[in-house]
């Protein structure tokens, strides 16, 4: 990290003319340097958490962090001599992670728990300079969240309670159109902090350090009577897990660094940029045997989806996003002979793969960071249709399910579909580029239709079925019958899908395609049009 403070001077020199002004200078950014004081960092300390300071340097290229609005804060005075300064309670300015430069900003929670501060500019936290630098400098911005936002006692300060907005997200959601935003929660977050977290195009936390919420205990209790815990409000088992209002959690501040540093490799710096394309360590020709046997005989088996992503992407280069929210879905950054791609791929160890809203809500955010970022998606495809029961019906997975289709119909990236096993219904549908290329290959496996067979002969055979001597036996012998006539290959004749492909051969497949639509990546750069909204 930079320390102007410590340039050493000219030998044998000593500061003349400005040296008062150049001491009083050092003493500001010594003041800086020591943030809410040495009793205040301890504390934090204590409660495993590193001061904004200390992530900052851990997080980003050494020596690489140039500072701004080091010296903002309230000065002490003895009449008209400097006593001490309080700095603001963030520190933001630009850095490079792996050679790249970011806008980065943080609260420090040593310092009144991080709350927010104005003065002539803002500084960061809810728009100010360091939103304004990466939307200026067309560069990705890194939040370090750990503060709890506004608070009653400013109306004592003002004397006149605020309207919401007066500093809003404007900004921030400006942003999400043009560079990637990653928000990491390192402490408690409520308030615009918390509302903060969610304008991101990833986000993360960290294991009993950090929580978030819109209100916290007190607001709760005194408003609804429920007496909560923090982590019982919004700890990483309910805002990840659960509520999916986070993307990730980590084990440690650490993992988090090394998660964002990971996140941002895969990311163009904004949108104006194709996605970064790596050196390729992996045979694009690579066939791997065990995709022949992956798949089990029985349709009603599963199996590890993820094996499978790991057989076909560049050797481990799968991140996956959301891995413990809407488990259904199986969403992750990958490589294809370097070239970064975006996998949203079935789980069927859960629910069989069908879709939930929980599974629906997750595609739909993902499709569309890809979308922004010019990322090419590959779905693998073993999708039984939308979940159904009363349950489902109550959770309107069908309102998001179509969403999740709409999102898919309105992207503009280049799209492949590979058809595993099952792929049915609406569901199915969201898995295909219909106003592209529409490049659907598929394993022999492979089943698809308007809803599987069984439900469908259950429908359309009740009658016939119900006046058999022998229901179950008729039941199961239509079934046969429209089973050949629903083969693959049946499908592969009339051309309705463009190819069926020895499993083994899936990523010398895919990595052609990828390969060859890199000039159509690249002359398509640029914001993309809002949702539901033609150029």
């Amino acid at each position: 990290m930079n320390d102007h403070s410590k340039s050493p001077q000219p030998k044998g020199s000593k500061p003349e003319g400005w040296g008062p002004e150049i001491e009083e200078l050092r003493f500001r950014r010594s003041q800086a340097r020591a943030l809410g004081g040495a009793e205040a960092v301890a504390r934090h300390h204590e409660r495993g958490r590193l001061t904004v300071r200390e992530r900052i340097e851990q997080l980003v290229d050494k020596n690489s962090f140039q500072e701004v609005g080091t010296l903002t804060g309230q000065g002490k005075y003895d009449g008209t001599k400097l006593t001490a300064v309080t700095p603001a309670p963030y520190v933001m300015g630009l850095a490079s992670i792996d050679g790249r430069p970011v806008a980065l900003g943080g609260e420090d929670f040593t310092i009144r728990g991080g709350s927010s501060w104005s003065g002539d500019r803002k500084k960061g936290g809810q728009g100010g300079f360091v939103e304004d630098l990466a939307a200026s400098y067309r560069i990705p911005l890194v939040n370090l969240i750990d503060g709890a936002g506004g608070s009653v006692t400013s109306i004592n300060r003002r004397g006149h309670a605020v309207f919401p907005g007066v500093h809003g997200f404007e900004r921030s959601v400006e942003l999400l159109g043009t560079v990637p935003v990653v928000c990491a929660v390192l402490g408690t977050a409520a308030g615009g902090p918390a509302g903060r977290a969610i304008l991101s195009h990833w986000s993360v936390m960290v294991d009993n350090t950090s929580q978030v919420f819109a209100a916290g205990p007190p607001v709760v209790e005194r408003s609804l009577g429920q007496k909560l815990t923090k982590e019982e409000l919004g700890g990483p088992q309910l805002a990840v897990d659960v509520a999916g209002t986070i993307d990730n959690r980590v084990p440690s501040e650490d993992a988090c660094f090394t998660a964002i540093r990971r996140f941002l490799s895969y990311m163009p710096a904004n949108v104006w940029e194709p996605p970064p394309t790596a050196a390729a360590t992996d045979s694009a020709d690579r066939c791997d045997e065990e995709l022949l046997s992956i798949v089990p005989k029985d349709r009603r088996h599963p199996y590890n989806m993820k094996k499978l992503i790991g057989h076909i992407a560049d050797r481990g280069s799968f991140f996956e996003i959301q891995p413990t929210f809407g488990k259904a879905l199986i969403t992750g950054l990958a490589r294809m002979n370097g070239k970064v791609v975006g996998i949203v791929a079935n789980n069927p160890m859960i629910y069989g793969g069908a879709m939930d809203v929980r599974a629906a809500r997750k595609q739909i955010h993902f499709v569309e960071m890809c979308d922004c970022f010019h990322i090419p998606l590959i779905f693998f495809v073993d999708v039984p249709g939308f979940m159904v029961g009363k349950d489902a019906e109550a959770a309107a997975t069908l309102r998001e399910g179509m969403r999740a289709v709409y999102v898919g119909l309105q992207a503009t990236v280049p799209m492949y579909t590979v058809v595993v096993r099952k792929c049915y219904g609406m569901a199915g549908m969201g898995t295909t580029d219909k106003n592209g290329l529409d490049l659907k290959i598929a394993w022999p496996s492979a089943e698809w239709g308007s809803l599987p067979i069984e439900g469908g002969v259950a429908a359309a055979f009740r009658r016939e079925i119900e006046g058999a001597p022998d229901a179950k036996a008729r039941e199961m012998e239509i079934e046969a019958g429209l089973r050949a006539m629903a083969s693959p290959f049946r499908t592969a004749e009339a051309f309705g899908v463009e190819e069926i492909i020895d499993p083994r051969e899936t990523r010398p497949y895919l990595c052609r395609f990828i390969d060859a639509a890199q000039p159509r990546i690249r002359t398509s750069l640029g914001p993309k049009a809002k949702y539901g909204v033609r150029p």
